[in-house]
């Protein structure tokens, strides 16, 4: 299992190649919570996302090993970072993505001089195919969550909360394969346990859900949730024991909600943020979460979004 040395590790790793994130705040959007809330910017993130934590630590991992090309399977963010990160090292990565993936995240995996290959619509397809490929070439696959290197490079946001954030209560997070909230709950448990960590999942897409309420890893198999980024069929093998062991609650939420809140940001704080994101504001917004005068950070995943496809996204 995923420890915090590993995420301390993995800090030392990518501490060169990525952003320390800001946190953000509007006194607005506290008030209408009845909480302090606080938002960790992963936005403003190197692609966009903080997919490039886990993938700078993976694929450099990779290259001191010896790997000479790299592929994964990714709806956009995870593809972008692998791709971008490879290009730095000078190797190249081959990205395969749904075949309804998003335009503007395929157009930046291709700026970042990946290659783009279309399969399928769940990542139950895609990463097959990934690692199909890269048996054939021999490559080197980077996974989009189930991979210690890759949640111990996302969990170092857990150890940049805690150190930005004074007197933290509750941190909430988006889910969806589980690599983000696995590497945040090891990273806050294992440093300070008395905070609260919430996961969220879209009710379009309640694989992690549905598995905690099974007791064991359940596939929900296609879902067309309007938060893309976590459109994960069911959680991983590795990280889903790590959410069993420490998660707090796990809430649902409307995509209503989630272009509600979107919208709330946008007009308010002048960002634009994915709606996998939105989801733990919309969690926080909306009355999922039971907490009042409390000290709330909620993981803002990441903010690419197609702007040509945003009016329709949006209403």
């Amino acid at each position: 299992m995923l420890t915090l040395e590993q995420i301390q590790a993995a800090r030392e790793m990518i501490k060169g190649d990525i952003h320390r994130t800001p946190v953000m705040t509007s006194a607005k959007l506290s008030e209408a919570c009845g909480n302090h809330v606080f938002l960790k910017a992963e936005h403003l993130q190197k692609t966009g996302s903080f997919k490039i934590r886990g993938a700078t630590n993976k694929v450099k991992h990779a290259v001191k090993d010896g790997a000479t090309w790299v592929t994964a399977a990714s709806s956009g963010n995870h593809g972008q970072a692998v791709a971008y990160i490879a290009h730095q090292l000078g190797i190249p990565a081959t990205i395969v993505v749904p075949k309804d993936a998003n335009r503007s995240k395929v157009a930046a995996i291709e700026a970042y001089g990946g290659r783009v290959e279309k399969c399928g619509y769940t990542s139950g397809e895609r990463i097959p195919r990934a690692k199909a490929l890269a048996e054939e070439k021999a490559g080197v696959f980077i996974p989009p969550y189930d991979d210690p290197l890759i949640m111990a490079g996302q969990g170092t946001i857990g150890l940049e909360i805690l150190e930005q954030v004074e007197n933290v209560d509750l941190v909430v997070v988006p889910i969806g394969g589980g690599g983000l909230i696995s590497g945040i709950l090891t990273a806050i448990k294992e440093t300070k346990p008395s905070v609260k960590v919430i996961g969220v999942e879209p009710e379009l897409a309640k694989d992690t859900y549905l598995s905690l309420k099974n007791g064991e890893i359940t596939s929900i198999g296609q879902t067309s949730t309007i938060a893309d980024g976590l459109r994960t069929s069911q959680p991983g093998e590795l990280t889903f024991p790590i959410v069993q062991k420490y998660i707090d609650d796990l809430v649902l939420v409307s995509e209503e909600e989630i272009r509600q809140a979107m919208l709330f940001v946008m007009e308010r704080m002048k960002q634009i943020i994915e709606p996998s994101s939105a989801v733990t504001l919309a969690a926080a917004m909306f009355g999922h979460i039971q907490a009042t005068d409390q000290n709330i950070v909620t993981v803002i995943s990441g903010g690419n979004v197609d702007v040509s496809q945003l009016h329709d996204m949006m209403f």
